[in-house]
């Protein structure tokens, strides 16, 4: 008699897995609408009988946001919705500032015929735009694929929860309605580039911290006429 046959724990932690996927696709999807305030608390009893699932779920989902940044975990606390506003937006801006040169000086040291066609591609993309949704995708992949060039997906990681895609969508489709903001990202992004193929790891180290600086610099004066 064939022996009966029975889920194995990959069966079941492929279950368990795809309820974490729903959790955190409807919580993600309350914080970026709006739906939770910045600074609301996220209790996970109350948000495991609002999905009908257990805290266990809610809870791995809530620490996988935490990990994108679109939430705060509170040590002993819980967690609470992170302030995604212009001034957390600087804040990230910052760190980015302090990485992303670094990751431009080793993508032009270590890139490959491969990453130099990605990047080509990206800006290819972000050239012919036709809506600020499009250009900021287009520009968000220039920056992965000069992190992937690096080799080391650790930065590249860092780099993606560092860049909350709605966030920036919503902020750059404002700067490309009112300035040329997609001509002068394409124009840069085609120097960063140049010095990564030629293999100019300084040059390329140079060029990315201006890149971002200016980015900067364009939204700094509307954070300081917020705080005033």
């Amino acid at each position: 008699m064939d022996a009966v046959s029975r889920p194995g724990r990959g069966d079941e932690r492929i279950r368990v897995d795809s309820v974490v996927d729903l959790a955190y696709r409807r919580i993600r999807d309350l914080v970026l609408s709006g739906e939770l305030a910045p600074g609301a608390r996220l209790g996970q009893v109350e948000l495991a009988e609002r999905f009908g699932i257990s805290r266990t779920p809610v809870r791995e989902a809530l620490r996988r946001l935490a990990g994108e940044g679109l939430v705060d975990q509170i040590s002993n606390r819980g967690f609470r919705v992170a302030d995604l506003g212009l001034d957390a937006v600087l804040r990230r801006l910052e760190v980015r500032a302090l990485l992303e040169p670094g990751i431009a000086r080793l993508a032009a040291e270590r890139r490959s015929e491969r990453d130099i066609a990605s990047l080509e591609a990206a800006i290819a993309r972000e050239e012919v735009a036709s809506s600020g949704i499009e250009a900021h995708d287009a520009s968000r992949d220039f920056h992965l694929a000069l992190a992937r060039a690096t080799g080391n997906e650790e930065l590249v990681r860092v780099l993606e929860s560092l860049w909350i895609v709605e966030v920036g969508r919503r902020l750059l489709s404002r700067r490309y309605a009112v300035s040329n903001w997609q001509a002068e990202d394409v124009a840069e992004h085609r120097d960063i580039l140049a010095a990564v193929e030629l293999r100019r790891p300084e040059e390329a180290e140079r060029l990315m911290a201006e890149h971002v600086r200016r980015a900067v610099q364009h939204w700094e004066p509307e954070r300081r006429g917020a705080v005033q």
